[in-house]
């Protein structure tokens, strides 16, 4: 949430933007962008720019539901700034501080945004707070002409504009008014709109005093609305740097140094119990770059209450309500979090569908890792939580540097050969999934003669499409894994078509490893287990099943495969594998029994028509 509200804020510095490329095929030349925004500029206000040296502002914000504040201050020289925020049990921070771009959370812990996209984003922002496209000494940048557009009944000169060392964006100027009135920028999978109204005259320039972003639904905008602006305060007093570190807000058992806590597998993911303001336990999924999840009917169990209604995506961009709620006391292993923002979000059909679990209350994992170093032992379902103030890590491990994008721990690899960077995801049941982007630009469908297509996971949006594939090697860092199971992603929205990301690095390659995240130091620790070097399997029956009412429902079967070639459709229901009842195999064991050994017989009884003998083989 803060990155959106740093952006939606940082437009009140006059954060605009843009995102296409311009190509002239013969013709008459382009209209002269500098023409077009020095127009803008004496429209605005003309020569009262050049007095201008900070800006203050405090706005309301209307988002999903919830209302809150902020308060921003910028400077044009350097484009140093900061924003502080509070939307209903939401808090935090962010800036600028003329080198690195920085986020704090609610709990007032912050982290430097490192990886490539963060940096460029955050170079975006402080061109813009330079006003650079009209004072071009404070920050270089490449400008073009790209169009003529049309929206909303107006017409506009769309400028196109790539800050040295970050990415490109758009500046909408209104034909008839000269008015920069709209700001296009790509984020990650998204673009974001903003559209600035209600102009007025403050210090002798023209300023909008709302503004609304937008990423597609107009349900999910968000409303900027000024409530106070000012120009050249002193800003001696504004701490534009990182915030140091806040006292701890965890308590660790006395006189330990570790905890250990069991972890159960389903499917791929890893799941552990937690109890929550005194109540519970409760069964969690463990994502290690997954934010705090509740689902809204462990709600009143735990005397705890949403507010809003915000935009949550899935795998495959589909929007779902989420509200936010405080949980005071989050206890694991006898270690105690205060104060823990959740998120709301109703999971309970589909971790009951597809991942066949009853009790699943929602999800915790990187809020966890952040303030404590994990070991994941996947050879013994353990995770040990060090006291941070004692932790130094002593193994034999392959140290392999991470970047943080948000929430998510990213690595630089290389798969056959190829850069790229890599989300290390402990919340994916997959092994090795490559995003479309990625996938196309290295033509990678061709070069693993990529035919077969198969569902490769599940979302609360829908079902994620792939071709399966093995790449020959992954590579991170000093770490080599051999012929890992590749999912080439067919999915044209969500995560899998982040042109920044070249894949996902799931279940079936860490799971042959026993990993110390270190998040503080930004580092894994990878200790082969032994599980290493064992061969990676996918599921050898083709296909994906998801629990119904009466039975495991067959979803999807691969054209081609083994369950396809029984006889079994889509749509057929399974009450009986190998002679026992549904009821009695849970559905990640009825999972592993359809990755059994090549040549095995794996008996499938339906509640209508023949029984169907599926005899399994690789598929890739």
């Amino acid at each position: 949430m803060n990155r959106s509200l740093t952006r939606a804020c940082a437009l009140l510095g006059w954060s605009f933007v843009s995102a296409c490329a311009y190509a002239q095929i013969g013709g008459p030349p382009p209209p002269d962008p500098a023409a077009i925004l020095a127009a803008a500029k004496n429209a605005s206000g003309g020569a009262a720019w050049d007095a201008l040296t900070t800006q203050h502002s405090k706005v309301n914000i209307h988002t999903a539901g919830l209302v809150g504040t902020a308060e921003r201050w910028s400077e044009y020289a350097t484009g140093r700034s900061k924003l502080t925020y509070s939307i209903g049990p939401v808090t935090g921070a962010a800036g600028f501080d003329g080198k690195v771009a920085w986020s704090q959370d609610a709990s007032g812990q912050s982290q430097v945004e490192t990886v490539d996209a963060a940096r460029e984003l955050a170079v975006n922002a402080a061109y813009r707070d330079r006003l650079a496209f009209w004072y071009p000494e404070r920050a270089p940048a490449r400008i073009t002409y790209k169009e003529r557009a049309n929206a909303d009944g107006a017409d506009f000169d769309v400028i196109r504009i790539v800050p040295e060392g970050g990415r490109a964006f758009e500046l909408w100027i209104n034909t008839e008014t000269k008015l920069i009135e709209r700001l296009v920028e790509r984020e990650a999978q998204e673009t974001r709109t903003e559209t600035y109204m209600d102009v007025r005259d403050v210090a002798g320039v023209k300023i909008p005093f709302r503004v609304r972003a937008s990423r597609g639904d107009p349900k999910y905008d968000e409303l900027v609305v000024v409530d106070a602006m000012d120009f050249n305060q002193p800003l001696t007093g504004v701490q534009f740097a990182q915030p140091t570190a806040p006292k701890p807000d965890f308590v660790f058992p006395a006189g330990r140094a570790l905890v250990e806590v069991p972890f159960e597998i389903h499917s791929g993911h890893l799941f552990v119990k937690v109890m929550l303001n005194g109540k519970g336990p409760f069964r969690m999924l463990f994502d290690s770059g997954g934010v705090n999840v509740l689902l809204p009917q462990v709600l009143a169990q735990i005397g705890a209450r949403a507010e809003g209604a915000m935009s949550g995506g899935a795998a495959d961009d589909d929007r779902q309500n989420v509200g936010v709620t405080r949980v005071d006391r989050l206890e694991f292993g006898g270690i105690v979090v205060e104060r823990q923002v959740f998120a709301t979000f109703d999971l309970d059909e589909f971790m009951r569908r597809v991942e066949g679990l009853d009790d699943v209350a929602g999800v915790v994992g990187y809020e966890i890792f952040k303030r404590f170093p994990v070991k994941l032992d996947y050879e013994h379902s353990r995770a040990t939580f060090y006291d941070p103030a004692k932790f130094k890590y002593a193994g034999t491990g392959a140290r392999l540097p991470i970047l943080f994008r948000g929430t998510n721990p990213q690595a630089r690899g290389r798969v056959d050969g190829i850069d790229g960077v890599f989300h290390i995801d402990t919340g994916s049941r997959g092994s090795l999934t490559l995003t479309l982007p990625f996938v196309e630009a290295n033509e990678l469908t061709a070069k693993y003669g990529a035919k077969l297509e198969t569902i490769s996971g599940a979302s609360v949006g829908g079902h994620v499409r792939a071709l399966l594939a093995r790449a020959t090697t992954l590579q991170l860092g000093d770490i080599t894994v051999q012929k890992p199971v590749t999912l080439l992603s067919l999915q044209s929205r969500g995560a899998l078509a982040d042109p920044d990301l070249a894949g996902n690095i799931g279940f079936g390659i860490l799971r042959q490893f026993n990993i110390t995240f270190d998040y503080p130091n930004s580092v894994l620790y990878f200790e082969k287990n032994a599980n290493y070097g064992k061969p990676d399997v996918y599921d050898r029956a083709g296909l994906w099943i998801e629990r119904a009412a009466k039975g495991y429902e067959v979803v999807d079967v691969v054209a081609g495969g083994p369950a396809a070639a029984a006889g079994v459709k889509a749509g057929d229901l399974i009450v009986g594998i190998n002679g026992k009842a549904w009821t009695l195999l849970p559905l990640s064991a009825v999972r592993t029994e359809l990755k059994a050994a090549p040549g095995r017989k794996v008996r499938l009884k339906m509640d209508a028509g023949p029984e169907r003998v599926v005899t399994t083989r690789d598929l890739t």
